[in-house]
C-alpha cells in the first residue's frame, strides 16, 4: 500500500506540487493504480493468442522499385545546387 510519505517523495522527485489537501486523494488513486497493475501482471495468458487479434496477414505493400525522374533534369531548373542536392538558404 502507498502511504502519504511516498506520495510526497514521488512529488518531490518529479518536481510536482501537490497541495496538502490533495495528498490523501492522490494516495488512494496511486494505490488503486498499483493494485490494477498488479492484477494485469498476474493474469495468465497461456493458451491465448494475442499476436493477431484482428486477423491481419500483411498490412504492408510490397516494396517495388520503380523508375524515378532523372536527377540532372530536375536539378537543371534549380537556382543553386551542390553535390546533386538543392541548396536552401537558412532562415533567421
Amino acid at each position: 500500500m502507498v502511504d502519504r510519505s511516498e506520495i510526497i517523495n514521488i512529488a518531490k522527485l518529479s518536481k510536482l506540487f501537490i497541495d496538502e489537501s490533495e495528498i490523501d486523494e492522490v494516495t488512494k488513486q496511486m494505490d488503486s493504480i498499483i493494485k490494477f497493475a498488479n492484477e494485469v501482471q498476474n493474469v495468465s495468458a497461456k493458451g491465448s493468442s494475442f499476436d493477431n487479434v484482428g486477423g491481419l496477414v500483411n498490412v504492408l505493400r510490397s516494396d517495388d522499385v520503380k523508375d524515378s525522374f532523372d536527377r540532372e533534369l530536375i536539378l537543371k531548373n534549380a537556382g543553386d545546387t551542390k553535390d546533386g542536392y538543392f541548396c536552401v538558404k537558412k532562415s533567421k
